[in-house]
């Protein structure tokens, strides 16, 4: 499962070392809303790994599904990971693979086990076999991976140097918290008003006063909290949760 992050790139890397390249397949799911350098750190990721690298895409963007499913994702629902990322790829796999001759690999390493658990888990229940290279010793973080991938001639995905913490869906996520929306503020203004006018569009046309984000301020109650109102707030100088990231987790 070739994500375009860090940690696709270096499990990548460790199974390639263990097993070799000729029955490797670094299979993408694209979202269509993508940062445009995801697609060169893949092409250049992709060659130095080896194997045979796979694009596949749904063919809509996670606010097209939106729409279509008349339903907002947020933090705990998130329709487009399932549509954009997970049914295509089982579709794949159902197609191109045999469970008893595949073993299918993902990037989450040992300090977020836990998701990789779950999943492991779950998919067992299919006869599938997913393991988590990171997960093993030698135990790295992503800064080791960071100087690694630099030392194979390769420049990081840009998302990182610009504070966010995965290379996914240029930043965005429905299940992104203030921290992360606020940093896609600063860092891409026109992007973060093109995501607000979608989230604003949808409102109107579901009738409905949903969100992405939850608000607790005041009562301490749980309130839909707008990009918009999110945006208004941090131009008017007040204080946000810059510690609310959220949990962008497409397989897990």
């Amino acid at each position: 499962m070739f994500s375009g992050g860090i940690g696709s790139w270096a499990a990548a890397k460790r199974v390639a070392a263990e097993h070799g390249t000729d029955a490797l397949t670094l299979l993408f799911t694209d979202t269509l809303i993508e940062d445009p350098d995801l697609y060169r750190f893949l092409e250049e990721a992709a060659a130095n790994v080896g194997g045979q690298f796979v694009r596949i895409a749904e063919g809509r963007t996670p606010w097209q599904v939106y729409r279509d499913r008349r339903f907002l994702g947020n933090s705990r629902r998130d329709p487009c990971s399932a549509i954009l990322k997970r049914q295509p790829a089982d579709n794949w796999l159902r197609t191109n693979c045999r469970p008893a001759e595949t073993t299918i690999y993902v990037g989450i390493d040992w300090t977020e086990e836990h998701r990789f658990t779950r999943l492991r888990d779950l998919r067992a229940k299919d006869g599938w076999t997913y393991e988590a290279p990171l997960c093993d010793p030698p135990y790295i973080l992503k800064t080791d991976m960071m100087r690694e991938l630099r030392h194979n001639g390769i420049y990081p995905p840009r998302l990182y140097s610009e504070g966010f913490s995965h290379n996914n869906c240029g930043g965005f996520c429905c299940k992104a918290g203030q921290g992360q929306f606020a940093n896609l503020l600063r860092v891409n203004p026109t992007l973060y008003l093109q995501h607000e006018a979608e989230e604003e569009s949808l409102r109107a046309y579901l009738g409905k006063n949903v969100s992405m984000m939850t608000d607790r301020t005041g009562d301490g109650k749980k309130k839909p909290l707008t990009m918009r109102t999110l945006r208004l707030r941090i131009e008017a100088g007040e204080q946000v949760d810059m510690f609310d990231i959220g949990g962008c987790g497409c397989f897990a």
